[in-house]
């Protein structure tokens, strides 16, 4: 009689389930707690301009406006880029609020129409107070300005 030895035929598996399981977690909690913030998300290179800063705009309704001439009304983007879809937008965002403050951000290589159509629709609403935020002056402008006076 002939006697096998059993632990030869035995192929050691590797169980991948618990493992991908372990990751899906992962993900979906990385996905969960993650913060999404419209900044970060927009990189907008300011003009720069010298003068005093107003921090009275804590309450602002704020109008972006990138380098590519893309609205976005606080953390709404305007689907078009034509004054009645802008002027909806705001409307949507802003609701009754006419006396409120709006701070608007443009990009340095924004085209002008796009500034002018947010003025434009800005003025059509009724909105009164609207400030233009700037960029301090780097270094090197400082520089340039100071050489020239």
């Amino acid at each position: 009689m002939r006697i096998r030895d059993r632990r030869a035929e035995d192929n050691p598996e590797l169980n991948l389930v618990p493992l991908i399981d372990v990751i899906l977690v992962l993900i979906i909690f990385f996905v969960i707690t993650t913060t999404f913030d419209a900044r970060s998300v927009l990189k907008l290179e300011l003009p720069q301009a010298t003068g005093e800063r107003n921090d009275a705009q804590d309450g602002a309704l704020s109008l972006l406006i990138n380098a590519d001439g893309r609205y976005f009304v606080d953390d709404r983007e305007a689907l078009r880029t034509d004054v009645e879809s802008l002027k909806r937008t705001i409307a949507e965002v802003a609701g009754e609020d006419r006396d409120r403050t709006v701070l608007l951000r443009a990009d340095a290589r924004t085209p002008w129409q796009a500034v002018a159509t947010a003025y434009d629709a800005l003025g059509q609403l009724g909105f009164k107070r609207i400030a233009n935020a700037t960029a301090p002056p780097t270094a090197a402008a400082a520089a340039a300005a100071t050489q020239e006076e």
